[in-house]
C-alpha cells in the first residue's frame, strides 16, 4: 500500500485512522456484550478493507482545482476514502462485517468452553 499515496502515512498509522477502540468506548457500559463488541470490531474491519479498496479505485484519477495533483491530492484523497469507507460500512457495507462478526462470536464461544 506504500505506493498508493507516497506522501501520506498509511491509514492505520494516521491520527484519524479508523479505530474500533474509540467506538468501543462509546458503547454504553451495559451494552458491551461479546456480540456488541464483535459487531463494532467487525464493522471496523470492513471499513478498513473498504478504505483500502477505495484507495485503489482512486489511485489513477488526477484531480482538478485546488487539490489537483501534488501532495495535497494524496492527503485529501486519503481523508476522503476513509470517510467513504466509514459511511459505507455503517450503512451495511458489502456484508463482510456480518461474516467477521459470526467468526468472532464462534471463536469466543469456542474459547469459553471448558
Amino acid at each position: 500500500m506504500a505506493g498508493l499515496f507516497p506522501s501520506a502515512a498509511p491509514a492505520a498509522a494516521s491520527p484519524g485512522a479508523i479505530s474500533a477502540v474509540g467506538q468501543l468506548a462509546a458503547v454504553p457500559v451495559g451494552a458491551k456484550t461479546g456480540a456488541a463488541k464483535a459487531r463494532i470490531v467487525a464493522q471496523d474491519f470492513e471499513a478498513v478493507f473498504l478504505n483500502t479498496m477505495f484507495g485503489h479505485m482512486f489511485t489513477d484519477i488526477d484531480g482538478e482545482g485546488p487539490f489537483g495533483g501534488g501532495q495535497s491530492l494524496g492527503v485529501w484523497r486519503s481523508f476522503l476514502t476513509e470517510q467513504y469507507a466509514k459511511s459505507f460500512a455503517s450503512a451495511g457495507g458489502i456484508g463482510l462485517a456480518d461474516h467477521v462478526q459470526r467468526a468472532l462470536i464462534a471463536q469466543q464461544e469456542t474459547q469459553a468452553k471448558p
